[in-house]
């Protein structure tokens, strides 16, 4: 199961642990989560925002202007909630569940499980975030058309209308972590058929874009004579850190989940002979010549896989000693429920291993209940690895 997350106004990949903070309410059978880090966001936005309330030329004093100021920050998030619960519906409806609505420092999230049926899927749960903050916007703007009057209602509007429009166009930039990236993975998904590879185009797209936001932010104004603002320089080159760390990540995470994907527990078994509990370190050994393989597993009574020969110990065990010694002398025992079924590939493999690893390095393959090899641990990570 693979956690995806839309985040606006960016995109990325959430916890799979959660977002801690408090839960304000449910949508969607999922709780809403205001993260801590939001205070943080609501702050410093409010006190940016407090010297644009006076340039609407309200005769506010201080406390009041941040009151001001505040609800604008609570109105750029609250369409920020909107932008997410776009993209939980649309999930929603296409199949997969919502684990959670998160606020956070940079916006929100939404993780569902599951990252689309189909790059037809995926790019509609993209999509429809930004679509609403631009539906929004437009909603905002005509109806600050439609009133004649000045004040409050006209500046909330207005900063509706703004806010709306920039978290919409923001998200359909085309580079990963942002919306815009996941629609433009799913196109090269489409095209070639290989989910991975869209990733990664997405990816590198997005590394473009921040490279691109500090190029133009700093070199902008030196083209017109100026110089950039020391203030707009620092925003620019902490959103541009955001999209390259979100867009490598995505990089990354799609490397290792071809990695994953590749696993089978048929070609990284070992194969093994078997033997009845009671047999002699002979019986395993001529078990093991007839089959043509080094491993044996000892099965217990009900056919469960009890033990499994180290090859070290065995021949540890001189020769004439073979038929006198029991099998279990030189066996390490293999928990309960370590079994893997042999058809296992992917995810579902992964997930197997990650249950058993705990206990035992090593767990028993089985074909239609019949016991065949072994599955090492260690042979699954260097598996990783090389595919890596």
């Amino acid at each position: 199961m693979v956690q995806q997350s839309s985040r606006g106004p960016r995109s990325g990949r959430a916890r799979p642990q959660g977002t801690a903070g408090w839960v304000i309410g449910h949508a969607a059978g999922a709780p809403i989560i205001l993260a801590r880090s939001w205070i943080v966001a609501a702050v410093v936005l409010t006190l940016l925002f407090a010297p644009t309330v006076r340039r609407f030329g309200f005769d506010l004093g201080a406390a009041a202007t941040y009151a001001v100021s505040l609800s604008f920050v609570v109105l750029l998030f609250a369409s920020v909630f909107l932008h997410e619960l776009a993209h939980g519906l649309v999930a929603r409806a296409n199949g997969l569940r919502v684990h959670e609505f998160a606020i956070t420092l940079w916006g929100g999230h939404t993780s569902f499980a599951g990252a689309g049926a189909s790059a037809r899927v995926s790019a509609l749960i993209a999509i429809v975030g930004p679509l609403t903050n631009v539906l929004l916007a437009v909603l905002a703007w005509t109806a600050l058309r439609a009133v004649d009057s000045t004040g409050l209602l006209v500046a909330l509007l207005y900063s509706a209308a703004i806010a709306n429009a920039f978290v919409g166009v923001f998200n359909l930039v085309p580079g990963l972590p942002l919306d815009g990236g996941r629609v433009l993975e799913a196109v090269v998904w489409g095209v070639t058929g290989d989910r991975y590879r869209g990733t990664v185009v997405a990816g590198w797209a997005g590394r473009v874009v921040a490279v691109a936001l500090v190029a133009w932010t700093v070199g902008l104004p030196l083209l017109r004579g100026g110089e950039p603002s020391l203030f707009t320089v620092i925003w620019a080159v902490l959103i541009a850190g955001f999209l390259w760390t979100g867009a490598s990540g995505a990089i990354t995470g799609a490397a290792a989940q071809r990695s994953v994907d590749g696993l089978s527990a048929a070609r990284l078994a070992r194969p093994a002979a078997v033997v009845p509990l009671g047999s002699s370190l002979a019986d395993a050994q001529r078990a093991a010549l007839t089959a043509g393989v080094v491993h044996v597993v000892v099965l217990a009574q009900d056919g469960r896989p009890a033990a499994y020969v180290d090859p070290g110990a065995a021949a540890s065990v001189p020769v004439e000693a073979y038929p006198t010694t029991d099998v279990l002398a030189v066996a390490v025992p293999i928990p309960v429920g370590a079994v893997v079924d042999a058809a296992a590939t992917g995810t579902a493999l992964a997930r197997e291993v990650n249950r058993v690893a705990p206990s035992s390095p090593v767990m028993a393959v089985a074909d239609g209940g019949r016991v065949t090899g072994l599955l090492f641990t260690s042979d699954v990570v260097a598996a990783l690895g090389a595919r890596s």
